[in-house]
């Protein structure tokens, strides 16, 4: 139990260490961890009589606030999804998908779940097939586990979709956990909640999470959310009195950030679209890569012609460059490649990129 999570223990530290940051996928315009409060959220005011977080982010997701159990960000609410349905199932069998992101493995196997795996086929662009995670499932499955966007190729699936396969799991009485970080990313806003993009959110037997870190650009604020039927949240609630609690100061800015949503979130997705723009060109205009930067994403699986993954960060690290491996995301022949700080930095680092690859 609890075996060491390789991606995580990689890429600690990292981003504060070289010059250009194209591995974090943050949108997150500076890396200072010095002001107590983030840049984001600095001179704005604090908000009177603001009713608590977790019916803030009910009503962002259109569910009753008895369905919101607010977390120590995304990756402690997928830790309480996958130790709740383990502990309400009959089965400790979880499913997910190939590829994936390297946390969402580990962190089942550590509290007594059997992981196996299902493929989202790359010949196809990597989609949700619902009918094959069907199959997949058993009457021992416990959980289905996905993204989206997925991670590492930013695919987006939408609601209709999502439903689809949470009614493909129900036929073994699973339930389906969508890791929805980077839900919200999408150059347009898609709909008036959900901070503008898809959500599984109120559908029957799914579980969605999410959080501050990604789209918002407040990591530092260790907030995150966990979304399911009430009966669910009240045992993941029981569960949650095992680990840390959330700090109140972090409660107290998140007060903040709803007082000034809309104004915020607009901010987020000019800075969205601008560095989608940045890499999606320069990914399209380089024949020695393969890949794609899917539509209002800033991030993406690509492959170079000669080299694999981990030879190509290697040499972007020699220049002062993070890209991540491919092998982290089970696809060692290519590198994750994100767009998440500021628009001139992402400039910056596609041009020293562009002369790492000029030189292999």
């Amino acid at each position: 139990m609890f075996e060491p999570m390789p991606y995580l223990e990689w890429i600690h530290g990292r981003p504060e260490t070289v010059t250009h940051d194209l591995g974090s996928s943050d949108l997150r315009t500076d890396r200072s961890q010095g002001p107590v409060v983030p840049s984001p959220l600095e001179g704005l005011a604090d908000p009177t009589n603001s009713p608590a977080i977790e019916s803030a982010i009910a009503a962002e997701y259109g569910v009753d606030a008895s369905q919101v159990l607010v977390t120590a960000g995304a990756t402690h609410a997928n830790f309480l999804a996958a130790a709740t349905a383990l502990s309400l199932a009959d089965g400790d069998e979880v499913l997910v998908e190939r590829p994936g992101y390297d946390p969402l493995v580990h962190t089942p196997a550590g509290v007594g779940g059997e992981v196996r795996r299902f493929d989202r086929p790359a010949s196809s662009g990597y989609p949700l097939l619902p009918a094959a995670i069907g199959e997949a499932t058993s009457p021992e499955t416990a959980l289905v586990t996905v993204t989206n966007r997925h991670n590492p190729t930013g695919r987006l699936t939408s609601r209709e979709g999502l439903a689809s396969v949470a009614e493909a799991v129900a036929e073994t009485d699973a339930r389906l956990l969508v890791d929805e970080v980077y839900g919200p990313y999408t150059a347009e806003s898609r709909s008036g909640g959900a901070f503008g993009g898809v959500t599984a959110a109120g559908l029957p037997n799914t579980i969605a999470t999410g959080s501050f870190t990604k789209f918002h650009g407040l990591g530092g604020l260790q907030i995150g959310w966990l979304i399911a039927d009430e009966s669910f949240v009240d045992r993941a609630r029981e569960v949650f009195m095992y680990v840390p609690s959330v700090a109140a100061p972090s409660r107290a800015l998140a007060r903040r950030f709803f007082a000034h949503r809309d104004e915020l979130v607009a901010d987020s997705r000019a800075h969205l679209r601008r560095n989608h723009d940045l890499l999606a060109s320069f990914v399209d205009g380089r024949d020695d890569l393969d890949g794609e930067i899917a539509d209002g994403c800033t991030f993406g699986l690509v492959e170079h012609e000669r080299v694999d993954g981990d030879a190509l960060t290697e040499a972007a690290l020699e220049a002062g460059v993070l890209v991540v491996p491919g092998r982290f995301f089970e696809s060692p022949a290519g590198i994750r490649l994100s767009a998440g700080r500021h628009p001139e930095r992402i400039e910056a680092a596609l041009a020293e990129l562009g002369q790492v690859l000029d030189d292999l």
